[in-house]
Formats: C-alpha cells, sequence, structure tokens
C-alpha cells in the first residue's frame, strides 16, 4: 500500500475531513489533498505528527517498505508489537516486551537467549538448536554490538 492511500484510510477511518486533519497537524488542506493524491508525501515532522495522531509507526504511514525486527531479540516488528517511548512515540527498532516505557528490559543476553530458548522451543526444533539459533543471531543485532 502507498502513503497516499494509508493516509487516505486512516483520515477516512478516523471520520476526518481533509480539512479537520490539515487543522490536527497544522498543514494546509491542500497538503493532505496532494498526500491523498500521490503529489507530495507529508515531510519527516509532519510523519511524526501523523503517526501519534493516529496510532501508527511511520514505517506504516510510508507503506511498510521495511520489514523491521527488534534490534534485541530479533522478533518481527508492526504496530502492535512495536515499543513506544515514554511520550508515546513509536521506537521502530525494538519490540514492546525488549524496551517498555523508555527502559531495555534485557541487559545480559544469556539471560535472553536462556528466555527465547525455552520459549520459542517445540517438538520441531529442540530446546539445543533454539539456543544454538539465538547464540549464533542475536550478538548481530545493533543492541548487542552498542557497549553497555
Amino acid at each position: 500500500m502507498e502513503t497516499k492511500d494509508v493516509i487516505l484510510e486512516l483520515r477516512t477511518k478516523n471520520k476526518l475531513s481533509q480539512d479537520e486533519l490539515a487543522e490536527k497537524i497544522h498543514v494546509t488542506r491542500q497538503a493532505v489533498s496532494r498526500w491523498e493524491t500521490g503529489g507530495t508525501i507529508p515531510n519527516t515532522e509532519t510523519l511524526k505528527l501523523l503517526s501519534k495522531l493516529f496510532g501508527v509507526s511511520i514505517n506504516t504511514l510510508l507503506g511498510s517498505p521495511r520489514k523491521l525486527i527488534c534490534q534485541c531479540c530479533g522478533m518481527p516488528l508492526d504496530d502492535t508489537t512495536m515499543s513506544k517511548e515514554t511520550d508515546g512515540t513509536f521506537n521502530e527498532e525494538y519490540c514492546k516486551w525488549c524496551y517498555a516505557e523508555g527502559k531495555f528490559t534485557y541487559t545480559n543476553i544469556e539471560k535472553l537467549i536462556d528466555f527465547c530458548a525455552e520459549h520459542m522451543a517445540n517438538e520441531n526444533w529442540p530446546v539445543e538448536q533454539a539456543r544454538a539459533y539465538f547464540e549464533e543471531m542475536l550478538p548481530k543485532l545493533h543492541y548487542w554490538q552498542q557497549p553497555k
């Protein structure tokens, strides 16, 4: 889905006219019209306002061009699993379980590996195999490469 379609869908779903949306985010009705016809896309600051107003990530507003994963545990991210900052804005790097209320849940990779291996293992993926996968994958994620 393209940005123009996403904005139109969110605006109509929220029962807002172009004028009402424009007023809420401090732009002109013509700007909203241009977004919805695909003439332009909102700038970064306006995308942040739209994200907060509609409760969706900027990635969603842009038509989900990137496949996001949590940079702590590797979980695929969407608007339901993505973390939020203390001001309510989406944090598109981490899931809501690894980063909550402005704080990281895990500071020890071994504890995260233990948790993930135990909870992801099943009859087709034994715990030893799950553990080996997480031991290989997690250190490659941005969070674990930063100095603590």
